[in-house]
């Protein structure tokens, strides 16, 4: 499975990759990268309409294990989908800007 570290994926969300953060709803009100899509991991087979198109999908979590298996379930849909290694926890210890709130 392809992976991308933060400081590679950085440059891409400003050209208008798509990125899905697939934690829980609790989760992302806490920290989340600005303009992410959120499907938590468990709805993401059944909610494969709601990822928006695009030749680059990125996906993040906590730390990199869902995302890898949210990964696995897109690219058995036939899309691709690419892992961001060390996920929101990485994309926070960069100093990145980031979200939080409802």
């Amino acid at each position: 499975m392809e992976q991308i570290s933060v400081d590679d994926l950085a440059p891409r969300l400003e050209a208008g990759a798509v990125l899905l953060d697939v934690r829980e709803p609790k989760e992302l009100t806490e920290v989340r990268v600005p303009g992410v899509v959120a499907i938590p991991l468990g709805e993401v087979a059944e909610r494969l309409a709601d990822i928006p198109d695009g030749d680059e999908l990125y996906v993040i979590c906590r730390s990199g294990g869902r995302s890898a298996k949210a990964c696995e379930i897109i690219q058995a849909a036939g899309r691709s989908a690419v892992n961001v290694a060390g996920g929101t926890i990485a994309w926070v210890g960069s100093g990145r800007p980031t979200e939080s709130g409802g």
